[in-house]
């Protein structure tokens, strides 16, 4: 396993549950593994395609990433091929005979193909040694994405009784880890249930005022760095991109309003650095393997904390420092309400209610923003500051509001826990409308009791106080505001309530600088280095990332290695890419030296 690592992959050292994961599937196990984006997946299928005497078969959702994952896996030196709808007919003859010849390791194909009777038929002729299933939890109606496409994979272990199943998963809570294997029907699997913490990725949530502004004196100053922008609709992606490319910024649109030809040349442009800004709508989803993405940002609220971890996942597959921003203002949260009650079915309304009540918890908490998504998934994070975030940096203020709660909580006492938000502020500001005058609520004593504030104020406050479960929601009553046990605490003055507001950082918030290289010279020879990487990427027709990532090449500019072997011990460089490109990569490092000279 060790040596295969180093041969094709580069690395010295499994990452975390690699190893273990490696020697289940070898051993004939099913496996359920959930993995942090960026946490390295594939290689814990690639390994074992390579040691085993069969075809690996990888079922991926990620039709227009089949190319770029299957040329990587070439890059690597594993015999990969790709099978799917935008495979020309002699592309998929080819395909079929080079799995007769035996001359395949890896064959990466959508699930839609594999629902098809007459392809089962076809892999069940082939010596299948192992089916590795990607995104697995498309399969659960639980999970963020649910793909109905998927539920057809329920057979696999029927139809290839003696083959391993290995299901990866970036994001499932315990619920959904339970649905997946279930309708997987995975034989006793070894169950690997990775931390979910990305050390490298920084989270911050910014007041969202003129945001435009906002997103474009930060990329302006990170220039060169690649990021993703998500918005919720297509208008706005169109309306922020349009904006971008007049400041000079270049950007493209991605969403399913857009044709297929245009989505996959943006995207495609994108991953190959040839923009540095793509900006989309979820649609984008799953289908990024980009490792150099610096930031991602979300301008809108997202609908639920699964897909934000998803999406901030795009950040940082390389390890290297990479930033997270959520734009927030609380004005927003009408507009998701309003959305929200348009669903018809009830049950999903109450979903996204609590989704949305989650995600309000993240953007609104004065905890730890690590500690508090990682919460999510059922992980307890073991220190109390992680000291990547904006709340452990001290970028949010903290007013005291107990005597404004107590005011809050009153009025919903005194109303009998019967009504909800807009009543309550409107006793609050002494509003005179029917309902207060139907129900005598003139007369509470806390009516009135908050006119020096404006309306605004005491929306934000219950939010707030939702947020942090020092008010609850019933469940039976059209959501009209409750007491909870912190409630009376409050109330009594037995606990204070602390109010948070987020600072608008003066300058940017920036994740910390690598240390692989430091100085003028190390970044100069890194620029350099990410010139060339370019220029091999677009003969080749692959996204640089594919060639090296941003980690192995600070590496290089650092090191300066001047030798095959001392290349060779390059992070990310196996004998492969060495026979590729050491040449051009060593003669770029030792005329970079020779100028310094």
């Amino acid at each position: 396993m060790k040596a295969a690592l180093h041969k094709y992959f580069g690395y010295s050292s499994f990452r975390p549950n690699q190893q273990e994961i490696i020697e289940a599937i070898l051993a004939g196990r099913d496996v359920f593994a959930i993995m942090p984006t960026g946490g390295g997946k594939s290689l814990c299928y690639q390994i074992p395609s390579l040691l085993l005497p069969g075809i690996t078969i990888v079922i991926s959702p990620l039709i227009s990433l089949m190319k770029d994952q299957v040329d990587g896996a070439v890059d690597n030196g594993i015999p990969a091929a790709f099978f799917n709808s935008t495979s020309a007919q002699g592309e998929k003859r080819e395909v079929i005979a080079r799995l007769h010849q035996g001359d395949l390791k890896l064959l990466y194909i959508s699930p839609e193909r594999f629902n098809l009777p007459g392809f089962q038929r076809l892999l069940q002729s082939f010596n299948i040694s192992l089916i590795a299933i990607d995104e697995a939890h498309c399969i659960s109606e639980w999970g963020h994405d649910f793909r109905p496409d998927y539920l057809a994979l329920s057979s696999l272990v029927d139809l290839f009784p003696k083959v391993p199943v290995a299901a990866f998963t970036a994001t499932a809570t315990l619920k959904v880890q339970d649905d997946i294997t279930r309708r997987l029907k995975l034989r006793s699997p070894v169950h690997i249930r990775a931390s979910f913490n990305r050390p490298n990725l920084f989270y911050q949530v910014v007041p969202k005022d003129e945001y435009k502004r906002q997103i474009g004196s930060y990329i302006r100053e990170h220039p060169g760095q690649s990021g993703i922008i998500y918005r919720t609709t297509r208008k706005d992606v169109d309306s922020l991109s349009k904006y971008l490319n007049k400041q000079g910024i270049p950007s493209l649109p991605y969403h399913a309003g857009l044709a297929d030809r245009a989505r996959k040349k943006h995207q495609e442009a994108f991953n190959r650095d040839q923009v540095q800004v793509i900006v989309a709508t979820i649609a984008f989803g799953m289908g990024i393997d980009k490792s150099n993405v610096r930031f991602v940002m979300h301008v809108d609220i997202p609908k639920n904390m699964e897909g934000y971890y998803q999406e901030t996942g795009r950040a940082g597959r390389d390890g290297e420092p990479a930033e997270c921003i959520l734009y927030f203002r609380r004005s927003d949260i009408y507009k998701i309400h309003y959305f929200i009650r348009q669903m018809e079915d009830e049950k999903e309304q109450e979903r996204a209610y609590a989704n949305l009540e989650k995600v309000l918890h993240f953007a609104q908490s004065d905890e730890c923003r690590r500690k508090n998504l990682l919460a999510y998934f059922d992980e307890v994070y073991p220190q109390s500051k992680c000291g990547n975030c904006d709340v452990c940096n001290n970028d949010v203020t903290r007013t005291d509001a107990t005597v404004a709660a107590q005011k809050v909580l009153s009025a919903v006492q005194r109303t009998g826990n019967r009504f909800g938000a807009a009543h309550i502020v409107d006793i609050l500001v002494g509003a005179d409308t029917e309902k207060i005058r139907q129900f005598n609520h003139q007369s509470v004593k806390t009516y009135g009791a908050g006119k020096d504030q404006k309306k605004n104020y005491w929306r934000s406050l219950i939010d707030e106080l939702l947020a942090k479960k020092v008010l609850d929601k019933s469940a039976d009553n059209f959501g009209s505001l409750v007491l909870t046990e912190s409630s009376w605490a409050v109330l009594k003055g037995e606990e204070k309530f602390d109010s948070v507001t987020i600072s608008t950082p003066s300058v940017s918030v920036s994740a910390p600088v690598s240390s692989s290289a430091t100085g003028h010279s190390g970044e100069a020879l890194f620029q350099a280095l990410r010139n060339l990487r370019r220029e091999i990427a677009d003969k080749r027709g692959v996204p640089p990332y594919l060639i090296f990532s941003d980690k192995s090449l600070r590496e290089m500019a650092a090191k300066l290695p001047q030798t095959p072997l001392a290349f060779l011990s390059i992070t990310g460089v196996g004998e492969h890419k060495l026979k590729q490109y050491g040449n051009q990569f060593l003669e770029a490092i030792a005329g970079f030296k020779e100028n310094q000279e």
